[in-house]
């Protein structure tokens, strides 16, 4: 079962870091999305598991940074700089392999298994 943590009420121009895990440790977790009230959802950063290398959405390009731990299994967001605009409930995504994949990054069916979202809120 996935499982994201670190979300929060933060200031404009503040920091939070978020994290995903397996409790069985059998899956990849590899990825982010979010949705904000009355928006779709979107795709956010993903990493490739074997790999390390690294996509993100335009939006939080520079500000976002994904990251895995191949031991632990886990992966974490640290987002700094954050806007208003970043507002949203951000949840974790997952991978049954640690094998690259052929589904554009940013697709939802790119992925296995989407964990509880976490809620993220960014005051002006």
């Amino acid at each position: 079962q996935l499982q994201a943590s670190g979300g929060g009420l933060v200031q404009a121009g503040g920091s939070l870091r978020l994290s995903c895990a397996d409790s069985a440790r059998t899956l990849y977790p590899v990825g982010w999305f979010r949705q904000a009230p009355g928006k779709e959802r979107e795709f956010v950063a993903a990493i490739r598991w074997a790999t390390g290398s690294t996509h993100y959405a335009d939006s939080v390009k520079g500000r976002f940074t994904i990251s895995r731990d191949r031991i632990k299994k886990t992966m974490s967001l640290q987002m700094n700089s954050l806007k208003p605009e970043d507002t949203a409930v951000y949840s974790c995504v997952a991978r049954a392999s640690g094998n690259s994949w052929s589904v554009a990054y940013y697709r939802a069916d790119a992925y296995d298994y989407w964990g509880q979202g976490t809620q993220v809120t960014v005051s002006s």
